[in-house]
């Protein structure tokens, strides 16, 4: 393909893959298939990596992360950036009515939006184009988090249609509340400590230094705010309506009001219905509608007049901590979940809450028998967040957290720097055995879905499963009829047939199917612990096959890019027991993937012993095909410049401080055709 045409279907592949991307996310309503969607894209990225020069600022490969951000630029504000003032009583609401109608007279109208709770960004177009991303930091200068913020998919990387060539827009970056679910359910079952809230979780995501990693925070953006004046925009709703036509995310639960009744019932509509979204919400905020009107009652040194945010009261009860259950989770995580006395919190009967760890029980010196305060705000079940001393009784019962698994009695471990206690008895801790079954079978590993809506505990508790590999081995004629016991209410008990003719038949064959999974899914399905699927990935790409991953060295781990101490020391303490080793040859003799679909061919020994981390634009190959060259010619990439890197071979645009430390380090710094001088000489 000459230059000519492949800029043009570039250009066009962007347009159509952004457009696709608004449809799916913006508007809910796709109208190719995800595969389909995801051969363009596949183009897409071959054409960037043969032409990088016509690489386009909109371009959707940009979504899943670029370059790590070592330190965030300090952006000073074009606008200042200032909060709201704040009300918790409907006095002040009138209050403020009454000062706006005494600047501007008697015909005032407002407009009532949900306070979100997240993170405040400002967003720059330039000529329809994403530019920029800025955190609201003092509200006069921010951090530039664009690398970030472009990997979240509801804002568009270029605008629908065609705006000022500067357009400015704010708004907030949110974690939805099922996605805050289940990341916090991940970190806690690997030992890391959960985040308070969906708020801090997005605005930790947001400053993370790799996109690669942002890009997969369940991360969404609503806009409310145009700072500058727009020509024939007279009121804040209009301005909101025309960047909804630009295809930005604005929130449809908005709405004018002309008076403090219509106010105080949009007010009171939310403080109940905001109990069914999937995001926080923690106030409503009231703008003067008029943009003329807003001008003239002007700003404070930290406000505007113009608005104020009435924040909903926190939905807290109080109730007696009765006892403590301890659960174990897949990778043997113990969780201390608190049995309450019954009690209504936000239209639902509580009666168990989160404690998390030891620690958190040590920080907030909660007691058996303590009238405890309860709030519920994004957690998967609710969470104790303080104790009523005052109500403290002499026989409220110290807490002492378990030393042994509730499960098989193994003596529980704590390692330095992590929150959890953990069971170590991996391979014959019930709990974890089923943990570790229902993670092989899942959507992201092996994809296994006739054996899903719970038909692993009946497999586990017949003794016909009791490890990964005994699936493969399962047989029609076990599975058809097979029964369980479920005690009733009032009764002894019921038998209830869970298998049947179709049941079994879709077992076998979802089973078999799985053979196909590529290495790295089954990789991660093993369940290793801290092998998520991004680690998972990075070491199927690096190794090539389990016996490479299970041979390596502790050094070896570590070099691979985003491998640190703790994920290395996981890997090596997995592979040296030999139930695992068992397991690896079990299913590798039932037809699995240990082996990279797209193993690279050794061309050479040349660059064997060396080292190189690769950085900038160059012109014959892309960033990754000179790393696959590296590991061709027997040497090894590495993600970061250190003293054990050999080689830095720097293209166009590299980063300032890659060179200053590889010059500081005294590491040679090539170009790319010494590069290729080196794999081609003799």
């Amino acid at each position: 393909m000459i230059k000519e045409e492949a800029e043009n279907r570039i250009r066009v592949l962007v347009l159509k893959l952004n457009q696709y991307n608004f449809e799916y996310y913006n508007l809910l309503n796709p109208t190719i298939s995800d595969f389909e969607f995801d051969q363009l894209l596949k183009e897409l990225e071959t054409l960037e990596k043969e032409f990088p020069e016509f690489i386009r600022d909109d371009s959707p490969t940009l979504r899943v992360g670029g370059e790590p951000t070592k330190d965030f630029a300090s952006v000073i504000h074009r606008y200042p950036m200032l909060s709201l003032s704040n009300t918790y009583s409907e006095s002040e609401i009138r209050e403020f009515d009454a000062r706006v109608r005494k600047a501007v007279g008697e015909t005032v109208e407002y407009v009532c939006e949900l306070k979100f709770d997240g993170l405040s960004i400002g967003l720059t177009y330039e000529n329809g184009v994403l530019k920029q991303a800025v955190t609201r930091g003092d509200g006069v200068q921010g951090d530039d988090v664009t690398n970030n913020v472009r990997t979240i998919k509801t804002i568009p990387l270029r605008l629908q249609k065609e705006a000022p060539d500067i357009f400015e827009i704010r708004g907030e970056i949110i974690m939805t509340i099922s996605g805050f679910r289940t990341l916090n359910a991940d970190r806690e079952e690997v030992g890391d400590a959960p985040f308070a809230n969906p708020r801090n979780a997005a605005a930790g995501s947001i400053k993370m230094q790799d996109p690669i990693q942002v890009a997969q925070r369940p991360l969404d953006c609503f806009l409310y705010y145009l700072p500058g004046s727009l020509p024939e925009i007279t009121s804040h709703y209009q301005g909101l309506q025309y960047a909804k036509t630009l295809g930005l995310k604005i929130s449809d639960d908005t709405t004018i009001c002309n008076s403090l009744t219509e106010i105080f019932d949009f007010i009171n509509k939310w403080d109940t219905a905001r109990e069914l979204l999937d995001y926080e919400t923690d106030g409503i905020v009231i703008k003067v509608n008029s943009l003329a009107q807003q001008k003239q009652l002007g700003f404070t040194a930290k406000n505007p007049r113009w608005a104020i945010a009435y924040k909903f009261k926190t939905k807290r009860v109080e109730t007696i901590l009765l006892s403590i259950d301890y659960q174990v989770g897949r990778t043997g995580a113990i969780t201390p979940v608190a049995n309450l006395r019954p009690i209504q919190l936000g239209g639902t009967i509580v009666k168990r809450a989160s404690l998390h760890n030891a620690d958190i029980i040590k920080n907030l010196d909660v007691r058996l028998g303590d009238f405890v305060y309860v709030e519920k705000g994004g957690e998967i079940i609710p969470k104790i967040i303080g104790v009523n001393l005052e109500k403290r009784t002499p026989t409220a019962t110290s807490v002492q957290f378990i030393s042994h698994c509730p499960e098989c009695g193994s003596l529980l471990i704590k390692n330095e720097g992590e929150a959890a206690h953990f069971c170590p008895n991996e391979d014959h801790c019930p709990p974890q055995i089923k943990g570790k079954l229902e993670h092989f079978i899942s959507r992201k590993a092996m994809n296994i879905d006739s054996l899903g809506e719970g038909k692993i505990e009946l497999l586990w508790e017949s003794g016909l499963v009791k490890n990964p590999a005994d699936l493969y081995e399962l047989t029609y004629d076990q599975l058809f009829g097979l029964t369980k016991v479920i005690p009733a209410e009032g009764v002894k008990s019921e038998k209830k047939a869970s298998f049947r003719e179709k049941t079994a038949e879709n077992i076998v064959h979802g089973v078999a199917q799985s053979k196909v999974i590529p290495f790295q899914k089954v990789l991660f399905a093993l369940g290793i612990r801290f092998v998520g699927e991004t680690v998972a990935k990075k070491l199927a790409n690096h190794f090539q096959n389990i016996d490479n991953l299970q041979n390596a060295l502790f050094d070896d781990l570590v070099a691979i890019e985003d491998i640190g101490e703790r994920i290395a020391d996981s890997v090596l303490t997995w592979f040296s027991r030999p139930e695992h080793i068992e397991l690896i040859e079990r299913l590798r003799k039932h037809g699995l993937q240990f082996e990279s679909m797209n193993r690279l061919d050794v061309i050479s020994d040349k660059l064997a012993g060396k080292t190189f981390v690769v950085s900038g634009v160059f012109n014959h190959f892309s960033r990754e095909e000179i790393k696959q060259l590296i590991e061709k010619h027997g040497g090894k990439n590495l993600g970061s410049i250190s003293s054990q890197t050999n080689y830095l071979i720097a293209g166009e645009k590299m980063g300032p401080a890659k060179k200053a430390k590889a010059e500081k380090l005294g590491i040679p710094i090539i170009t790319e055709d010494q590069f290729e001088e080196m794999i081609s000489s003799n």
